[in-house]
């Protein structure tokens, strides 16, 4: 049974490490407002140019000038997943999550007989998959020294993926991040960048009476295919801008969500602490006035 100083000194650590976490807490929380709001503003842009994509690759179809960006390499023997995660921990599961489902993706892929290899952004994210998938690594992006996200960074990393791309090094590049939904709620999700995906949707798209379709029809100049081999790059960086400040909406919320869990279990263990401190210390002061009574009446 542990000694009445050993208690206190575990309720005084207890304690320290409550304040730490409840701090955490507070900051995670002041960081989440700013990214929240960073990744809900970002939303609209992103949805318009990938419906202006979309409309344009409509338009294209399989042509045969099509870009290689869009109509890809005509096979998909080689995967590269980008696996997104954090620099920091203490996030609760947020790293986790994004790992396996990357991990589910490799193991479904390798069954298909395909190449996989894997890009790494965050620090987390290599740590776990170097363990097992250390031979798939072929890159890693630090952005440790990054104080907040921009688009010259998300550029960077677009930069480099469309390098590999024309160099032949991967047939087909997904991405992999944790879309912000609430506090509580991230949800793992893949996203495919290379060969570019988007569904065509028109800006005046909408249904008359009859139930037909009445969205305006639009002519481009210069053609399609010149448009959009000056889009699609820029399509690349911002589908990864969106997913990097998902990404970080989607950490301070779990990091704020963990550390109150962890603030509420040191809570609860001081409250125990404390009684068995009580206790103990209730039962030597019983044990040393009954020494003292029984050495009295000896007397």
């Amino acid at each position: 049974m542990p000694s009445l100083k050993d208690l206190k000194i575990r309720i005084e650590s207890v304690k320290s490490t409550r304040k730490i976490t409840k701090a955490m807490q507070m900051v995670a929380a002041a960081k989440l407002r700013r990214a929240q709001d960073a990744a809900e503003a970002a939303r609209p842009y992103a949805e318009r140019m990938e419906g202006v994509l979309g409309n344009l690759a409509s338009g294209v179809g399989s042509s045969a000038n099509a870009p290689k960006l869009l109509g890809g390499t005509g096979k998909e023997d080689v995967h590269l997943l980008v696996v997104a995660t954090s620099e920091r921990g203490l996030c609760g599961g947020f790293n986790s999550t994004i790992v396996r489902l990357a991990r589910q993706r490799v193991e479904r892929l390798r069954g298909e007989g395909k190449t996989v290899k894997i890009l790494t952004v965050g620090k987390k994210g290599r740590e776990q998959l170097k363990r097992d998938l250390g031979d798939h690594l072929v890159g890693h992006v630090d952005l440790s020294d990054v104080k907040k996200i921009g688009y010259v960074d998300a550029h960077k990393i677009a930069g480099e993926l469309l390098h590999r791309y024309n160099e032949g090094e991967f047939d087909v590049c997904t991405i992999f991040f944790n879309r912000f939904v609430s506090v509580i709620s991230q949800v793992p999700t893949a996203r495919q960048l290379i060969p570019a995906v988007f569904e065509a949707k028109d800006e005046a798209e909408g249904k008359d009476g009859k139930g037909k379709s009445t969205g305006a029809q639009y002519e481009y100049e210069p053609d399609e295919e010149a448009i959009l081999a000056d889009l699609l790059p820029r399509g690349v960086a911002t589908q990864m801008f969106t997913a990097l400040l998902e990404n970080g909406a989607s950490e301070q919320g779990a990091r704020m969500s963990a550390m109150d869990n962890a603030t509420r279990n040191a809570g609860e263990m001081i409250d125990k602490l404390t009684i068995q401190y009580n206790r103990s210390r209730q039962a030597a002061i019983t044990s040393e006035l009954i020494e003292i009574i029984s050495g009295a009446e000896a007397l």
